[in-house]
């Protein structure tokens, strides 16, 4: 399968891929030029055939997208596309909002196929491998790891909530309920974080994680970081002319 293809490929080309085109698509002013992006990365993500649970993450971030398009087009003023009661909605708003749209769903995706089925520990070792400061990945990817951790803790609170009776609602009962999942949640993370310090030591554990040289990038994996930027500078150069 392609998907395999790309998770054997070398990360570090990867992740300077994904950096440099989303750099360049932030830089983008016109809204042929995105929505062409958009249409671009689309075919090429699709074409990888990542996991569904790749495109439900799309969605979670259309969604909030939807929010853009309910309030900028009112708040920005120009020439008026139609009226809502007193609100009045601009074509540049809504030209603007398509735009925004656009650049984030291009850059979400392009997250999503060339780092979507990435694990936290392997982006960590890549960061290392482009000599990112150590400080930086291991916070990164404790982070990454722990959060997982935390929020199935939250589930399990709230599932213990429930079984005793509790019902959220607007009330001061509620809120007060909430106020003290939050502190549990942060006194079991606590010792969780003790726990896992203890263990590490243990380990014999000395303030860095061991670094495994990765090998040296095919000729394959520069073709494909080379298409890649191509296709941004080609963005960029389109767009400004």
């Amino acid at each position: 399968m392609k998907t395999d293809a790309a998770a054997t490929s070398d990360l570090r080309l990867r992740l300077v891929a994904a950096f440099v085109l989303i750099a360049c698509l932030s830089q983008l002013h016109r809204l042929p030029v995105a929505v062409t992006a958009l249409g671009v990365v689309v075919l090429a993500v699709a074409w990888s055939r990542p996991e569904a649970k790749l495109w439900r993450r799309l969605l979670h971030v259309e969604g909030f997208l939807l929010l853009l398009f309910a309030t900028l087009p009112f708040t920005l003023p120009g020439q008026p596309l139609f009226s809502l009661g007193p609100l009045t909605a601009s074509v540049e708003g809504m030209a603007r909002a398509a735009l925004i749209a656009a650049k984030v769903s291009t850059s979400v995706l392009v997250i999503v196929g060339l780092l979507g089925a990435v694990e936290p520990a392997g982006l960590g070792g890549a960061l290392r491998g482009l000599y990112v400061p150590e400080t930086l990945v291991r916070l990164f990817v404790l982070t990454a790891r722990y959060l997982t951790l935390i929020r199935d803790e939250a589930r399990r609170l709230l599932e213990a909530m429930r079984v005793r009776g509790f019902r959220p609602g607007t009330n001061r009962h509620s809120w007060r309920s909430y106020g003290h999942l939050v502190g549990m949640l942060l006194v079991r993370a606590l010792a969780r974080a003790q726990r896992v310090e203890e263990a590490m030591l243990c380990r014999g554990y000395e303030g860095r994680f061991p670094r495994l040289a990765l090998p040296p990038p095919t000729r394959r994996d520069w073709a494909g970081v080379t298409a890649a930027l191509a296709f941004g500078f080609a963005l960029t150069l389109a767009d400004r002319l």
